[in-house]
C-alpha cells in the first residue's frame, strides 16, 4: 500500500490564508513561522491539509517504504495537530511541560499556540526535526 500523503505544489501560505476561523488561521501562520525558523527547512504542503518540514525515507519491517515529513502541523477545526514531536521517551517527558494538550499515536493536539509554552514547543520541534525517525531508511 502506497503512502497517499505526498508533497503537493500548493503553497502553505495560500493554504493557511484559506483556513476557516481567524484564530485557527493565526495559529497556523504562527506555527508556519516558528517551524520554519527552528528547522531552517522550506515548508511544503503534504496532502490537502498538512504543512511539513524536511523529509525522511522509511521502511517498515513489512517492506512498505515511503517518504514523509520530519515535523509538521495541520490546523484542524477541533485542534492543531502537531506531527513528529513525540518519537522517544525524552520527548514524551518534555510534553509534560508543554501545557494543555492531548496525544494520539503519531501526533500532539493543542487548542491554540497561545495555550502552550513556546520554548518547550520550539525544543520539541527542534528535537523532532533533528532526531532519527523510527524505521528511517
Amino acid at each position: 500500500m502506497a503512502n497517499v500523503t505526498v508533497p503537493t505544489a500548493q503553497s502553505p501560505a495560500e493554504f493557511l490564508a484559506a483556513v476557516e476561523g481567524a484564530q485557527r488561521r493565526r495559529d497556523g501562520e504562527r506555527l508556519l513561522a516558528l517551524m520554519a525558523e527552528v528547522t531552517g527547512a522550506i515548508p511544503l504542503m503534504w496532502g490537502t491539509s498538512m504543512v511539513g518540514f524536511g523529509t525522511y525515507r522509511y521502511c517498515y519491517p513489512s517492506g512498505r517504504r515511503g517518504e514523509f515529513f520530519r515535523v509538521g502541523f495541520s490546523p484542524r477545526k477541533s485542534a492543531l495537530s502537531l506531527y513528529g514531536l513525540k518519537d522517544d521517551e525524552r520527548a514524551e517527558a518534555m510534553l509534560a511541560d508543554l501545557g494543555p494538550h492531548t496525544a494520539g499515536v503519531g501526533c500532539v493536539y493543542v487548542k491554540s499556540v497561545d495555550s502552550v509554552d513556546e520554548s518547550v514547543l520550539r525544543a520539541l520541534v527542534r528535537r523532532g526535526f533533528e532526531r532519527p525517525k523510527l524505521h528511517e531508511a
